[in-house]
């Protein structure tokens, strides 16, 4: 069906702000979890202190986009509303376990493993249902759903350290958990248009059988060369991507003690990560086609520059700049995802497309931390970590540059498919109707003759 632009689906857009705000409002403000892990949980005479806790907040980013090829398969065969549901309740597990532990070592579990995945769950569906109701304002959409992060990412920081300072890191989690169960409801919004899997090859009232697995799994998008590309583009971009959330508010103590709230900085990225995502969500309903990617080129462009700038700034108020810019490229690259993957494969094969993709990008995000932590134990400093974090976003963002060139030339190749196909049966239409004026005239003539 076509969709309505607008009814029930601006509910369904607040219910996906809110799912993009506590997922990744969570996320994002793991600076703030993650010196306080290493107080609570660290001792000076551990040399890989910061390594070994970094992986709690990476694993949690890395398994969000790790699930989410899975998710998707759910999403196509019981629908968003179920799903979303579900991953919900699980997150909300997760987060209320590890408020119950006494080392680190358990949170790489139920922090890392278990809250990561039921935010996967919540979060994927909240991306496709977007499409079961808006089209011409889309961008417009994602742009105002993925600000949500933005205003969480904003808001987060100061409230988790006043609830830090005030109640300690496990009493906070469990304030946290507030939030997720308010995502767990927000789930029940997500009345689908189109319908599931589960319904096309069953009925409501028949029996449902798993369809083939070509159709659970659709590789199929992988046969796209501008998808392909793109595919594994955003993924050599993001290897430094997720360092500066992790890492930043370290560095600031590490630099400037504590003189400086360094929350501030979470504040500055967030702010602008919104301002990004509006702004460009709406210049990208006026880019046709696949010159969108454009737009993200830009985007890890000054992302590389600036995570490269992080340790030449010795003044505050150079930080402060240095992230005011990194939010708003990072908001420009997140919130044109979903349309972009919609003009490379099309709305039919979207869920899966946007899956396989966030799955792949789940192992740099995984990675980039650690290794950053791993040359902070060694150097004693985070400058070489900051400066190699920009590296891959210049190389992602070159890659990225050939896809328009690509998709327009497949466009091509497929429209004059199509012509040859329209004029090869132009012509057999005329040579059958040839052969059958040129049986009919002799029998005429045969008529005729009696």
């Amino acid at each position: 069906p076509e969709p309505p632009e607008g009814g029930w689906g601006w509910v369904v857009m607040l219910a996906a702000m809110w799912c993009n705000g506590a997922v990744f409002g969570i996320q994002n403000s793991c600076g703030v979890l993650f010196v306080s892990m290493l107080r609570l949980f660290g001792s000076s005479e551990d040399k890989q202190l910061v390594f070994k806790t970094a992986w709690v907040s990476s694993l949690s980013m890395g398994m969000v986009f790790f699930c989410s090829p899975i998710v998707s398969i759910f999403t196509d065969l019981f629908g968003c509303r179920k799903v979303a549901v579900i991953g919900a309740a699980v997150g909300l597990v997760g987060l209320l376990l590890s408020s119950f532990v006494s080392t680190i070592e358990p949170l790489y579990f139920t922090y890392g493993i278990l809250f990561a995945c039921g935010c996967s769950f919540a979060y994927q569906p909240s991306l496709v249902i977007l499409g079961h109701y808006f089209k011409k304002r889309l961008g417009l959409v994602n742009g105002i759903v993925t600000a949500g992060s933005s205003l969480f990412t904003v808001s987060l920081p100061f409230l988790l350290r006043v609830l830090i300072d005030s109640v300690d890191l496990y009493n906070t989690l469990r304030v946290l958990c507030i939030l997720m169960f308010v995502l767990f409801l927000a789930g029940f919004t997500y009345k689908p248009l189109v319908p599931n899997t589960k319904e096309k090859e069953g009925g409501k009232k028949g029996k449902f059988k798993l369809p083939p697995a070509k159709k659970i799994c659709n590789f199929s998008v992988f046969k796209v060369l501008s998808y392909r590309i793109w595919a594994f583009g955003i993924p050599a971009a993001l290897f430094g991507y997720f360092v500066p959330y992790v890492h930043l508010m370290n560095h600031v103590e590490d630099r400037f003690g504590d003189s400086v709230p360094e929350e501030v900085l979470l504040l500055c990225l967030g702010i602008t990560s919104g301002v990004g995502r509006l702004v460009f969500g709406r210049v990208a309903d006026y880019i046709p086609g696949a010159k969108k990617i454009y737009l993200q080129v830009a985007s890890f462009f000054f992302i590389g520059l600036m995570s490269m700038m992080i340790p030449l700034c010795s003044v505050f108020g150079a930080l402060i700049a240095v992230c005011l810019f990194m939010g708003l490229f990072d908001g420009c690259f997140i919130c044109i995802m979903a349309p972009i993957a919609f003009e490379l494969v099309g709305a039919q094969d979207v869920s899966q497309a946007i899956g396989f993709l966030l799955g792949l990008m789940s192992v740099p995000m995984t990675v980039g931390p650690p290794i950053a932590g791993l040359l902070r134990d060694k150097l004693g400093t985070y400058d070489v970590a900051f400066y190699l974090a920009g590296v891959p976003p210049l190389i992602g963002g070159a890659i990225l540059c050939f896809i328009p060139w690509v998709h327009e030339r497949q466009k091509l190749k497929e429209r004059a498919k199509t012509v040859d196909g329209e004029t090869t049966e132009k012509m057999l239409e005329n040579e059958s109707t040839l052969v059958s004026d040129m049986t009919e005239k002799p029998v005429k003539e045969l008529d005729s003759g009696f």
